[in-house]
């Protein structure tokens, strides 16, 4: 779904027609408070995924209980990380005795100063980027397969994915030269319902043919894609960057991470399931963008489409953080077209060179979600409470950096063999 699309360092920052400092808070007046089911619904919104397309090819690497025990491990890793950016800026704003944190960026900068909302801006862009790089693989590979089924050369000798990436390419560039969200808000809130539909039906249907094939499953897949499940889960649990201004806008912040947790331990819950019945249903012949495997017929083929659509319409949303920071920092936070034109060329240029979703969703959560999930986080904490915390809560912090940088340094290998491997 789209709104991993507002994990950015701003939030609405085209609402505001000037950035020109690093200490200037990125969010303008904040919105109506909202209740705890709304705060629910929008945690949900902000970290569900297209990830999730991708746990039941994942699940066939790593064996489903190994790749389980993973993401509901992430899921609490991750948990607690969002819960130090909270914990980290609550702090701040007791000692500053007023709010000007309202998110990840501003954190940053306030710890770090413009070196820690750097590194933030990189996070964010990088992510931002190769989620909408996996978006247009997944578009691609799924028209390909929709219409061409073999896959073979078409026009002038390119490939069907070739030809179809490029086809998306100047509707592309005109839906990113809008200057406002505004306009795809609607857009947004379908291709959500899309996606959660397309769940939906993808699990029922996982269902009917588990019961008519029952293929060989295996519970553990070996040391070897350890790291590389690993990267496909933090992929999916990431949404880290939304964490600070739902909390800014929740009504009962004391009960924010009550309702967060709850929204972390039942989407844990559905990713479980999703990436459980993916793999009973087609074992070894689980493919890395599990709608490929339903196979002819009216439903799957609108199933396939309707989320080949809804990427589509997220691309410009989750290009938008990237937007906000290139521009600011090169053009002073002035719209500029061809910049953004720039973008999303290199965008589809990086995605014609991956050919396989769950790969590049490893490469991503890896590389870059892993710093800006739980680096970076424990790294803010860490420094804001350095004189206050025991033995415990230091080392607790350290550890969290450490394993951070050592899944994002092994993910990140095991990935690009996995991907270089699928090219060979």
């Amino acid at each position: 779904m789209g709104f991993d699309k507002e994990a950015s360092s701003s939030s609405h920052v085209l609402q505001v027609p000037s950035l020109p400092r690093e200490d200037t808070p990125l969010l303008g007046q904040p919105r109506r408070l909202s209740s705890q089911s709304k705060t629910f619904a929008n945690v949900f919104i902000a970290i569900v995924g297209a990830g999730v397309l991708g746990l039941p090819y994942t699940f066939k690497k790593t064996g489903w209980l190994m790749g389980s025990l993973m993401l509901f491990s992430v899921a609490l890793l991750a948990y607690h990380c969002m819960m130090l950016l909270v914990f980290t800026r609550r702090k701040l704003e007791s000692i500053h005795g007023f709010s000007k944190i309202n998110s990840f960026g501003d954190l940053g900068f306030e710890v770090y100063g413009p070196l820690g909302r750097f590194a933030v801006d990189i996070m964010i862009v990088l992510a931002q980027a190769g989620f909408c790089i996996s978006y247009l693989i997944f578009i691609a590979n799924t028209l390909a397969y929709v219409f061409n089924a073999d896959n073979q050369a078409s026009i002038l000798g390119l490939s069907s994915k070739t030809v179809y990436l490029w086809a998306c390419f100047p509707f592309q560039l005109g839906l990113n030269s809008i200057a406002t969200l505004t306009h795809l808000a609607p857009l947004s809130i379908f291709a959500d319902v899309v996606d959660l539909a397309a769940v939906g039906v993808v699990m029922v249907e996982d269902v009917l043919v588990f019961l008519k094939n029952r293929p060989e499953l295996k519970a553990f897949g070996g040391f070897s894609v350890f790291f590389y499940g690993l990267g496909v889960a933090v992929y999916s649990f990431e949404g880290i960057g939304m964490i600070l201004p739902l909390e800014l806008e929740a009504k009962y912040k004391d009960k924010f991470g009550k309702v967060l947790a709850l929204c972390m331990a039942f989407i844990s819950l559905l990713y479980g399931a999703f990436g459980i019945l993916g793999y009973m249903a087609f074992g070894e012949e689980t493919k890395d963008i599990i709608t490929t495997n339903l196979g002819a017929g009216l439903i799957s083929t609108l199933v396939q489409l309707g989320l080949c659509v809804n990427l589509f319409i997220t691309f410009p949303l989750m290009m938008n953080p990237v937007y906000e920071v290139v521009e600011r920092r090169l053009c002073d936070s002035r719209y500029c077209l061809w910049l953004r034109w720039v973008v999303v060329l290199g965008v589809s240029l990086v995605a014609l060179l991956v050919p396989n979703f769950a790969d590049f969703l490893s490469l991503v959560g890896s590389s870059v979600c892993c710093a800006l999930g739980f680096v970076l986080p424990a790294a803010f904490h860490l420094m804001v409470f350095k004189k206050e915390l025991g033995w415990d809560g230091l080392i607790m912090d350290a550890v969290i950096v450490v394993l951070g940088v050592i899944m994002g340094v092994s993910g990140t290998w095991s990935s690009l063999l996995e991907i270089f491997a699928s090219k060979a």
